[in-house]
C-alpha cells in the first residue's frame, strides 16, 4: 500500500501498453523472477516479500496517474518497476492498478517541461 493510494479501494485493470513509464528503472532480476512465478500461480518469496504475504496469481496494485488534457487521456506510472517487468514477462495479463487523477501541471513535478511532448 502506498501513501498516495492507501485510501483508494477501487482497483482497475489496464493493458500494459496503455501505461507510460517515462523514467528508466533500476532492477533486481531475482525479484522480477519471483513476481513472474507468483503471477503464474506459484508464489515465491523475494528479498522484500515473505511467502505468507503473497496471494497466488496476483501482485499488489501499481499507482498510476491519469491526466486528461484537451481530450487526450494518458496513464503514467513512476513506481512499480519490478511489477511492470513481471507483467511484461507474463503476456496477456492486465496490470492491477490504483488510478489517481492528476492534471498536466501536476505531472510537471515528475517530468518538468518534457510533459508537453506527451500531450502534443
Amino acid at each position: 500500500m502506498s501513501l498516495q493510494s492507501g485510501m483508494i479501494g477501487k482497483i482497475d485493470y489496464l493493458p500494459l501498453d496503455q501505461i507510460l513509464r517515462p523514467i528508466p528503472p533500476v532492477l533486481d532480476y531475482s525479484k522480477i523472477d519471483s513476481m513472474v512465478s507468483t503471477l503464474n500461480g506459484v508464489p515465491m518469496a523475494s528479498s522484500t516479500c515473505k511467502i505468507e504475504d503473497i496471494t497466488s496469481g496476483e501482485l499488489p496494485p501499481v499507482d498510476v496517474l491519469v491526466a486528461s488534457h484537451k481530450g487526450k487521456k494518458l496513464y503514467f506510472a513512476f513506481g512499480g518497476c519490478h511489477r511492470f517487468q513481471a507483467y511484461e514477462r507474463t503476456p496477456g495479463k492486465l496490470v492491477k492498478c490504483k488510478v489517481l487523477p492528476c492534471t498536466k501541471d501536476q505531472l510537471k513535478l515528475y517530468l518538468g517541461a518534457s510533459v508537453d511532448r506527451y500531450f502534443e
